[in-house]
């Protein structure tokens, strides 16, 4: 029974079908039919999953960044990060890979970040002279970003996972997502060197540009200081992200309007129902991993086998790019985080380093053909046929694995602040 699951579950996926239902139709085959467990053990612990208070989070941050998108804010982040570097060789690209850093630090959603830089950006490069395959790419890598720069729904929905404080997680991706954010302006540096930059600005530009963009600044202090000060909880930061995301649009900036702030509440709920509807249905596995016990008998064959912390780190990386090639991140999170944490847990290592390190791994299939969201939003942002930016994928994917190998072997990377702010 657990094979014929298996195997519908892989004939619905070839098919195309939504992520959510090739989870709920083949992990519920395996409870019901297989484990003789009845539909309201599933029921009862999809809806304890769901109502998870932390969970509130990716919605409020979600609405914030569409807010900032539709208000003016990014608007000023991309033209203060312009007027900073955009004079500097292949200073357009690494405009975009630094106003997609800042984006990533108020917006909970990846895809939203790339719409809203790339919106703005990408048609400029262009113009310049960049390749559009390795514009689109460079969006899609760059908006990694938001997975690891604080606010991150990637930390949220680990640490619902594994019960680590949402603080924790934040504060262990800001020094591996600034090393991300270096990675790939020396790879800006490296391919675009010889393309025309923009002429530089004055200081008086660029004192007017950081001006316009000081609301939009300060907005991560708001956010991170509000919980690191002990006066919010991420769900409470989240909610005062947005609500300061509308004072920015209608007050100071005014560019936000009411049927644009509608808009935002129809695509906040168009992405959370997608994320929701997967977290409700992923649960369903968990009912059948918790049932066979198979994390256990994975722990006891590592043990048995011998197995040190580096084998499994390969398995990790093995198994998340082999993985996020054909499925999204979140439910890769989903089906394999529950397992990653029981062994990492059993090799005395640190959950935040896991956390690191697997965003690296399952992050680059982002890029990866053929369920390469990232690439599939870039190219529509400027209307580009995805299959023409596949060229320049291994460039990014090699930097990806890179990178991630650097955070196998640089655990202070993920606990070093964490441990600092404790």
């Amino acid at each position: 029974m657990y094979l014929l699951a298996f195997v519908v579950s892989l004939f619905l996926l070839c098919f195309s079908v939504p992520i959510f239902l090739v989870f709920g139709i083949g992990s519920s085959m395996a409870a019901i039919l297989g484990l003789d467990l009845p539909w309201s053990i599933l029921i009862q612990v999809s809806f304890g999953a769901l109502t998870k208070h932390v969970l509130i989070a990716v919605p409020l941050f979600i609405f914030a960044g569409m807010v900032m998108l539709r208000g003016g804010a990014a608007t000023r982040l991309v033209e203060f990060a312009t007027k900073l570097v955009g004079h500097w060789p292949g200073g357009l690209g690494i405009a975009m890979v630094i106003s997609m850093g800042f984006f990533a630090a108020f917006c909970g959603s990846i895809l939203a970040a790339i719409t809203a830089v790339g919106t703005i950006m990408m048609p400029k490069m262009i113009e310049q002279g960049y390749p559009k395959p390795f514009v689109v790419v460079l969006a899609a890598s760059a908006a990694l970003l938001e997975a690891l720069i604080p606010p991150s729904n990637a930390a949220i929905l680990f640490s619902a996972l594994t019960n680590v404080p949402v603080s924790q997680t934040f504060a262990a991706g800001i020094v591996p997502g600034l090393i991300l954010l270096l990675f790939m302006i020396g790879v800006v540096l490296l391919k675009c060197r010889s393309i025309k930059s923009t002429e530089k600005s004055s200081p008086q530009e660029r004192l007017i540009s950081a001006k316009n963009a000081v609301p939009a600044l300060i907005t991560p202090g708001i956010i991170l200081g509000g919980i690191y000060a002990g006066l919010l909880t991420p769900s409470e930061s989240a909610a005062i992200a947005g609500v300061w995301a509308m004072i920015m649009g209608f007050i100071i900036y005014r560019e936000l309007t009411i049927s644009g702030l509608i808009t935002c509440l129809k695509e906040t709920a168009s992405i959370t129902a997608v994320i929701f509807a997967i977290i409700a249905t992923a649960t369903f596995l968990s009912v059948v991993l918790t049932y066979t016990q198979l994390p256990q008998k994975i722990i006891l064959y590592f043990t048995e086998l011998g197995a040190g912390i580096y084998v499994f780190w390969f398995a990790l990386a093995l198994i998340c790019l082999i993985l996020g090639t054909f499925i999204e991140i979140v439910p890769v999170f989903y089906l394999t985080v529950p397992i990653f944490a029981a062994i990492i847990t059993s090799l005395n290592q640190n959950l935040l380093h896991l956390y690191v390190v697997f965003v690296a791994f399952a992050g680059i299939g982002m890029i990866t053909p053929p369920v390469c969201v990232g690439v599939y939003t870039a190219a529509g942002v400027i209307k580009e046929d995805p299959a023409k930016a596949f060229k320049e994928v291994p460039l990014f994917v090699g930097v990806g694995i890179l990178y991630g190998v650097l955070m196998i072997f640089s655990p202070s990377a993920a606990t070093w602040l964490p441990n600092l702010i404790r």
